[in-house]
């Protein structure tokens, strides 16, 4: 298998001004803190960043403004291009070639309930586009329906294509993908549940509260990696109170919070994105300031 795309990445939120304008101050401070993490690197452009709210001018700034931040730092790159236009994916694959991303990743098209062929086909010009190796993506929320082996399957096998987000919970069909794709890198995207899909053959982790414990999801994949149960158990614990946190929070915005008591200006979420509990600043506050629970954040 080729492993130099393995590992655990952060899918990086993005730095908004008080007005919610990008702002490159503010980004480069959420990437100085992922950099402190010991993390394999940072998925940048994704859903967490509020790419779905950011126009492609924005984005290819964003991955500017990133690959300036993450210069010498040994940090690995993947931009996230997907947008609702193919022709606005290429545009933003071509960019992040320029400026030395190490891969790119996508989710399927998702304007519109596209078919399997159509979908297959946004990936195979995606892939044919740059020379960058591409991380396809499953995600049935966004499409409406799951993929099944057989879908995935004809994906991974086009050329260029050199592994898999996977962010369902169906583990079976995880196993089988890598039963039968050794030499794709997989990456397990529910934060909440890691330990399961890392035991069901992914190779690593995309996820958003990596911006917050990714030294704690580092310590997990290496749990997990050795055999050490207790301690897997341990962290997952750990990251699934933080996550039941957020979802009264509201995700995007609890882990901006969380940064903001942690003491990094990273700003605001875009609207609609707001804050869904009063009680969420105090909340996270009381939760970050456990001992136990400091001793796996960045120093």
């Amino acid at each position: 298998m080729n492993t130099k795309l393995n590992g655990m990445y952060s899918a990086l939120l993005t730095g908004f001004s008080d007005q919610e304008e990008l702002d490159e101050a503010r980004q480069r401070n959420i990437v100085e803190y992922n950099l402190r993490q010991g993390l394999a690197g940072l998925y940048v452009g994704g859903s967490t960043g509020e790419s779905g709210l950011m126009s492609t001018d924005e984005l290819s700034e964003q991955q500017g403004i990133v690959a300036d931040a993450t210069k010498g730092s040994g940090a690995k790159l993947i931009a996230h291009v997907g947008q609702p236009s193919l022709r606005d994916s290429i545009r933003l694959a071509k960019n992040a070639e320029r400026l030395g991303y190490d891969a790119l990743s996508a989710l399927p098209p998702h304007s519109y309930k596209f078919t399997s062929d159509e979908i297959f086909e946004y990936y195979k010009a995606l892939a044919a586009a740059t020379d960058l190796p591409l991380i396809v993506y499953e995600v049935p929320g966004r499409i409406g329906r799951e993929s099944t082996v057989e879908e995935l399957s004809k994906i991974l096998q086009l050329s260029g294509v050199a592994g898999i987000k996977f962010s369902s919970m169906n583990l079976f069909i995880l196993s089988q993908l890598r039963k039968y794709h050794q030499d794709k890198v997989i990456y397990f995207g529910s934060d909440e549940t890691f330990m399961t899909g890392a035991l069901s053959g992914a190779d690593g982790g995309i996820g958003s509260t990596y911006n917050v414990f990714g030294k704690l999801y580092v310590a997990l994949d290496d749990a997990v990696a050795s055999g050490d149960i207790a301690l897997t158990r341990r962290l997952q614990r750990i990251s699934q109170d933080y996550v039941e946190i957020l979802f009264r929070t509201g995700v995007m915005p609890g882990v901006k919070l969380s940064l903001q008591h942690l003491g990094v200006d990273c700003g605001p979420c875009r609207a609609p994105f707001r804050v869904l509990s009063d009680t969420a600043k105090a909340d996270l506050q009381v939760f970050l300031d456990d001992p136990e629970i400091r001793s796996w954040l960045a120093a």
